[in-house]
């Protein structure tokens, strides 16, 4: 089953896209720096200008308001905005626990999903972005180089957690350097050059 479809997605600056996900199956972008990867991530979420047709489930993203559209097909960019000074402050209450269960099974303490932003490290902040969109339960996963900052142990971690995602049926689409990761996620693997998307063999 179809779970992403995009037909005739584009901007002043990229596209058109025509490209389709199935549930549980994760497709892996690389390119060069500057190729359009995270633009057309972007342009997916409604987070940058653009038209044409976009599908989740069979659900036109035109019938949906933004808001419950980025909580279907939620971006994590690979920096990811933190606008309150308290990490738990980002996550609605209902979904704390998940939340802090999650944050032990990704290799961080109690402490620090209580603490301060200011006080975590990129690889722990990059971590925490990923658990805000994972909480949500969403379909569709739109992942901007999630690991990038991680040492091979949090990477792991992460991945583990994204295969059982899989298993389970969420989508997900991502952006990585890394030729392995695509190999452990089992992704279907494509190529971003001067903002045309290639599937590669």
């Amino acid at each position: 089953m179809t779970s992403l479809r995009l037909s005739g997605l584009k901007s002043p600056l990229a596209g058109p896209y025509d490209f389709a996900l199935e549930s549980g199956a994760c497709a892996v972008i690389s390119g060069p720096s500057g190729s359009g990867k995270s633009l057309f991530l972007r342009m997916i979420a409604d987070l940058d200008p653009n038209e044409g047709d976009i599908w989740q489930d069979e659900r036109p993203r035109r019938s949906l308001r933004a808001p419950d559209w980025r909580k279907a097909v939620p971006y994590v960019a690979a920096d990811a905005g933190w606008w309150l000074d308290e990490v738990a402050e980002h996550f609605a209450p209902d979904d704390r626990k998940s939340a802090r269960d999650l944050a032990l099974r990704l290799g961080l303490a109690d402490g620090q999903f209580d603490g301060a932003v200011a006080r975590l490290s990129t690889g722990e902040r990059q971590r925490l972005a990923i658990i805000r969109a994972l909480v949500l339960s969403s379909p569709v996963l739109l992942l901007d180089e999630p690991t990038s900052a991680l040492d091979p142990m949090a990477i792991d971690l992460v991945e583990g957690v994204l295969k059982e995602r899989l298993t389970a049926g969420t989508s997900v689409l991502m952006v990585s350097h890394d030729e392995q990761q695509a190999v452990r996620l089992q992704a279907t693997r494509y190529e971003m050059v001067e903002r045309k998307l290639t599937r590669l063999a």
